[in-house]
């Protein structure tokens, strides 16, 4: 049974000596039923608790308290179904404001009744509480595992008993604890059901995750979010059929065109100065457009069929970019029946009204027509941004007439994918995760998320100011990427963003919105409304560039500041030529945003005393002295931008994205070549003209620079280019490489990529 924590509010100084006796004993004997006791005796106390004890199963808070609406609020606002009792008195019962009555579960009159019975009433409460608070599947497998039964199945360390006859088995046992593998069981329990047939408590589980998640059908799945877009690819898409695809999309959606024999027509997004992937715009989505695009693809002559059956947009991007998603379905549903939203970083998007419209399951018939809407499919990464173990996804599906799911049908697709031997603490996980997006429980977590990346944004952008009004020191600082200025729709105020307040930065979509034509995001062909910046994601700038590619002085390349952050033991998510991404996951604190912020200062100081890079960076000194001993930190940033101005990195990085070089064969036709050996490595230098036979993904940004099939192009080509100046950049600065996927390198650091012959 798990343990049940009672918050008491209480201001005892306003209570008579009686009272306070009384109160004493009922406290005394729930602690002595196994209660724990936590005592606020002002609503400032009881607030924080509030919001730092998860753990409360039950509230008793006084009507004499100085401010016991507000705690009442935060009370229902933080927890779902929290039974919460009254103290008062029996004259001032009428008084109470009506919705009091409405969301309290009873009183308590301290002089009224026993000690007993007060502390019997609140314990009772406490424990319905706790035994509806478990979701089906996490329930269920607590329940069997409590029974102690015999394991007679695999796995074959029965329970953890096997790690126990080895020493090493005796160590790794004694690192997770016994629980971990006493739940770790084999589909051989019926009563815990079936994955694969989506009964007993997974299938219970699966549905209350629909529900949580406005789906229609929802799937979980335990390999990650690339095996959620693989299944969704595979159950939808046969030999030679179109399938437009966003060009931002994971190496999976690839993987799902190989799989299938799909034929790719590719949506191609915008780019912005700092090298960012955007959305595909608007126009681009339109059927006029797509069909423009497909009578120009090479694969659309022998398809089957020339009107594309399905459609990929990754949704948000890696960066944070959230599609208008019923506007997606609007344009994209004129071509295709179904739409398929990568959302592997967007699991949260139903829980907080700013990303209200902009996430798949939002597409339902009240937001468009049946003859309008595709089917929709939305593959989460549960473990990315919710509270899930790793490789734990979710598919969701909601259904149009056009082209409903068949759960017959998907689920053999699915069973193709999934393991007879699943992990059952990571269904738990998933169970989980959901419940705690149920309710006000969702919308608190997604909300505080959202509220400490905005703080940490202002936060940055008052140093910076404080910097130069000081003019004590050089004027440079970091940045982080968001509208500069922001309006209230309510009043018509502009505010700086950096002095906007706080409760319109949580709450107003359009202060993140990319209005057309504005300079702080760069992208061209925006409609009002399609696009926001979502405010978790935070993308913070370095000296050097601008939205607009405009270079400066001085510049500081973000791998550099990334580098000096890991030995600060921080790490980024991501590092592009002037930027690095940080996520705010519901795991954020401030005290984890506040060191990152005294690194960044740290770095600066630095920077401005021009410390040697021996100082900075020891480990790079050490591994590379020739290239790095007599360096400053400021010598190896100017040296780094003068050779990404001279190369023009982020404008190659543009060019080679944008237009993406003729496709000679598809995905799946190049696999075929490549599993019967028809490939051949071949350096760079060489390539001009050579068919790409796997997949060459440059990170930053992590997206295909090149797909199999695809040819290389001309030696002067914006793909070559492009992969040249990478392959000269790592040449020059040992330590930095680029993450390069689909490319080997040389003892000489030659690049080679597999070819056709």
């Amino acid at each position: 049974m798990t343990r049940s924590t009672v918050l008491v509010a209480l201001d005892t100084e306003k209570t008579g000596p009686v009272a306070r006796d009384q109160l004493a004993r009922i406290c005394e004997r729930l602690g002595a039923e196994g209660h724990e006791v936590v005592r606020a005796r002002g609503a400032d106390d009881a607030l924080a608790l509030t919001q730092s004890r998860a753990d409360l199963s039950v509230a008793v808070v006084s009507w004499d308290l100085d401010a016991p609406e507000a705690v009442l609020k935060a009370l229902m606002g933080r927890f779902t179904k929290l039974p919460v009792f009254l103290v008062t008195t029996a004259a001032s019962v009428d008084d109470l404001p009506l919705w009091v009555s409405q969301v309290i579960s009873g009183y308590v009159w301290l002089l009224e009744d026993t000690p007993d019975f007060i502390a019997g009433r609140i314990g009772v409460a406490a424990r319905r509480y706790l035994d509806g608070l478990l979701p089906p599947f996490f329930r269920e497998l607590r329940r069997f595992d409590d029974a102690h039964e015999y394991s007679w199945h695999t796995p074959a360390h029965a329970g953890g008993v096997a790690f126990l006859k080895s020493p090493v088995g005796r160590a790794f046992y004694d690192y997770y604890g016994e629980r971990l593998f006493r739940t770790d069981l084999s589909i051989s329990v019926g009563e815990l059901g079936s994955l694969f047939e989506h009964s007993g408590p997974i299938g219970d589980a699966e549905r209350n995750a629909a529900r949580v998640f406005g789906a229609d059908l929802t799937y979980f799945v335990l390999h990650g979010d690339s095996t959620a877009d693989r299944i969704a690819c595979h159950a939808s898409i046969a030999t030679d059929e179109l399938v437009l695809v966003d060009r931002n999309c994971h190496k999976a959606i690839y993987h799902g065109l190989t799989l299938t024999g799909g034929r790719p027509v590719y949506l191609v997004p915008t780019r912005n100065g700092y090298g960012l992937m955007g959305p595909v715009p608007p126009a681009a989505m339109r059927e006029d457009a797509v069909a423009a695009r497909v009578d120009r693809s090479p694969f659309t002559a022998s398809a089957a069929g020339r009107r594309p059956v399905y459609a990929v947009i990754t949704n948000s991007t890696y960066d944070g970019l959230c599609y208008d998603a019923v506007r997606v379905a609007e344009l994209l549903g004129a071509t295709v029946p179904r739409l398929h939203l990568d959302e592997a970083w967007f699991a949260y998007a139903r829980f907080h009204p700013i990303y209200a419209r902009r996430y798949g399951m939002s597409v339902d018939a009240a937001a468009l027509p049946d003859d309008v809407r595709p089917t929709v499919f939305s593959t989460q990464s549960t473990h990315k941004l919710l509270a899930a173990m790793s490789q734990s996804s979710m598919v969701h599906v909601k259904n149009s007439p056009r082209s409903p799911v068949d759960h017959r049908q998907f689920n053999e697709t699915f069973m193709m994918h999934a393991t007879t031997s699943p992990m059952y603490p990571m269904i738990a996980g998933l169970d989980v995760a959901a419940a705690m997006m149920d309710g006000p429980d969702g919308r608190w977590l997604t909300d505080e998320a959202i509220t400490e990346a905005i703080r940490f944004r202002q936060a940055v952008a008052r140093i910076g100011r404080r910097i130069r009004e000081a003019a004590d020191r050089p004027d440079w600082f970091f940045g982080t990427w968001q509208p500069t200025e922001v309006t209230d729709p309510a009043t018509g105020e502009v505010h700086a963003f950096l002095d906007a307040p706080l409760d319109l930065l949580r709450t107003e979509p359009s202060c993140w919105v990319l209005a057309p034509g504005a300079a702080w995001h760069g992208f061209a062909g925006m409609e009002d409304g399609f696009c926001l910046l979502d405010p978790v994601k935070v993308t913070i700038t370095c000296p050097g560039v601008n939205a607009a590619g405009e270079v400066s002085d001085p510049g500081i390349p973000a791998r550099i500041l990334t580098m000096y952050l890991e030995t600060r033991g921080i790490v980024v998510e991501k590092t592009d030529a002037y930027t690095c991404l940080i996520l705010f996951s519901m795991g954020i604190t401030k005290g984890k945003w506040g060191t990152l912020l005294d690194a960044m200062l740290d770095f600066k100081a630095l920077y401005d005393a021009n410390a040697p890079l021996a100082e900075v960076l020891p480990d790079l000194v050490r591994a590379h002295p020739g290239q790095y001993a007599r360096l400053t930190l400021p010598d190896l940033a100017a040296r780094m931008h003068a050779q990404l101005g001279r190369s023009d990195l982020t404008g190659l990085l543009d060019e080679a994205f944008t237009h993406p070089t003729p496709a000679v064969l598809t995905p799946a036709q190049a696999y075929q070549r490549l599993i019967r050996g028809g490939t051949e490595p071949v350096r760079l230098a060489d390539i001009a003209g050579r068919t790409a036979a796997t997949m060459v993904v440059t990170t930053p940004p992590g997206i295909p620079v090149l797909m199999p099939g695809e040819s290389t192009g001309e030696a002067g080509g914006p793909v070559l280019r492009y992969l040249r100046a990478l392959e000269a950049f790592d040449r020059e600065f040992p330590g930095f490489p680029s993450e390069t996927h689909g490319v080997t390198r040389s003892t000489a650091g030659d690049y080679h990529i597999t070819c056709l012959r």
